[in-house]
């Protein structure tokens, strides 16, 4: 392989964003496991397969959308198109082509499967992501695909919504909230910048603090729902309530007068807190 078709491949990668894909995927495949039933070896591949082009799809897009406002902020100023390492005609060909297999792909699992897939498609693509330059309530709107693996996994091992798989579904939907609240808390100069409609811009930092606050209980409050409907038990009774209390009380002390510090911390606790919960409620689930 030449160098310049090496640095294109690894350009092309890094527009499908591999970290939040094998997140989704890890979700997807663990949501299936917990539900129901058994799936098949060949649903799984398929869930697998059409997961991950479905996620790489939606964040090829979103990076193509956003391509002028990445150029603005220095988190993602660095990404292949704000480069210009790949042009743009590229990168929309590229999304559109992992979104034509994607649902194709998941409907090999089932068709309720493939239309959870295309609905997270296009909330994230069409609505979520030109949203986010007129109102911070898109963050409402981009926690249903962030969430929605977990549904297509549940789904593709039972063929149905079921309150069960709703519930695991939340579990990661309010997660979002007062994770993303609270990066855009920290990161609020890079956001404003950009022209990105955050809750601490168009509402102030003390409405950012008071919203973090209520949904990190929201959130507490919601991952006990998977005891209560059988899915899992004592073990991960036990973890939630241990986890819970843990970001309640790093959470609530900065509700009041939290600064960018405090936001931050938020932010780096949640990303331990989902990965550890939702590990021990698998493995619980499957116990």
């Amino acid at each position: 392989m030449s160098t310049a078709l090496a640095a294109k491949t690894v350009d092309l990668i890094a527009l499908v964003k591999p970290r939040i894909m094998v997140m989704a995927l890890l979700t997807a495949a663990g949501a299936m496991s917990l539900a129901p039933g058994t799936a098949t070896l060949g649903n799984a591949l398929w869930l697998l397969a059409g997961t991950g082009l479905i996620v790489g799809a939606a964040n090829t897009l979103n990076m193509w959308l956003e391509r002028d406002i990445d150029c603005l902020m220095a988190r993602t100023k660095n990404r292949p198109l704000p480069q210009g390492r790949l042009d743009a005609s590229s990168a929309l060909l590229f999304g559109a082509v992992l979104g034509a297999f994607a649902i194709p792909a998941l409907a090999m699992v089932n068709v309720l499967t493939a239309a959870l897939g295309l609905l997270a498609l296009v909330l994230y693509v069409g609505v979520y992501t030109p949203m986010k330059q007129r109102s911070h309530w898109a963050v409402w709107v981009g926690g249903v695909p962030g969430a929605m693996p977990a549904l297509m996994g549940w789904t593709a091992a039972t063929g149905r919504i079921e309150l069960a798989g709703l519930a695991v579904f939340g579990v990661l939907f309010f997660w979002q909230v007062p994770h993303f609240h609270a990066i855009a808390m920290y990161r609020q100069r890079d956001y404003d910048g950009a022209g990105l409609k955050t809750l601490p811009g168009t509402r102030g930092v003390a409405a950012a603090r008071r919203e973090i606050a209520i949904y990190l209980v929201v959130q507490v409050a919601v991952s006990f729902a998977p005891v209560a409907l059988g899915v899992t038990g004592i073990p991960y009774l036990v973890t939630a309530a241990v986890l819970g209390a843990l970001v309640l009380v790093q959470g609530l002390a900065g509700a009041r007068d939290g600064d960018t510090r405090w936001a931050r911390n938020v932010f780096l606790a949640s990303i331990i807190y989902l990965p550890v919960l939702f590990a021990v409620m698998v493995l619980d689930g499957r116990a």
